[in-house]
């Protein structure tokens, strides 16, 4: 693996109503299938090509360890719906720690399907307080859409 290949948290942010034959495959295939799901990604170069052709759907950028360990804690998931805990990591993976695992996810060593069984989809609430603007224009344009860098985190600690 190269080292510049970072993990970005990618969250999509508009319906499945109207969506383009295209992009709901290419939705599909990074499995952010439905709104509010979310899901941590391997910038590969096919990866990139695929966030990039449904950037007008989600919203993108790196998370920072804290917040991928709160998203595992309250949103990982196994099969029948159960939550993720330290002692099924420790029993199913190389990692020692919930805590550990996430900082490996950030750092690009590790993938989610190191764990066994664990759900490579986090389901999010809405954002308390709501979003902060339109869901059809992109950051620049004062939206939600588009990549934002750090400021994933905030909006991902409002949906958790």
């Amino acid at each position: 693996m190269a080292d510049d290949e970072k993990t970005v948290l990618a969250i999509r942010v508009r319906g499945q109503v109207r969506v383009r034959p295209q992009i709901d495959t290419t939705l599909d295939n990074l499995l952010l299938i439905k709104l509010h799901h979310a899901r941590l990604i391997k910038l590969t170069p096919s990866m990139t090509g695929m966030i990039t052709k449904v950037k007008d759907y989600i919203t993108w950028g790196e998370p920072t360890a804290e917040l991928v360990e709160q998203l595992l804690t309250k949103r990982g998931r196994l099969p029948g719906n159960r939550r993720l805990t330290n002692d099924y990591v420790k029993k199913n993976s190389e990692f020692k720690s919930i805590k550990a695992f996430a900082k490996a996810l950030v750092s690009g060593e590790a993938m989610m399907s190191d764990v066994t069984d664990l759900k490579p989809i986090f389901r999010l609430t809405p954002p308390s307080k709501g979003y902060r603007g339109k869901t059809k224009l992109s950051i620049g344009m004062g939206g939600e859409t588009g990549y934002r860098g750090e400021g994933i985190n905030d909006l991902a600690i409002r949906m958790i």
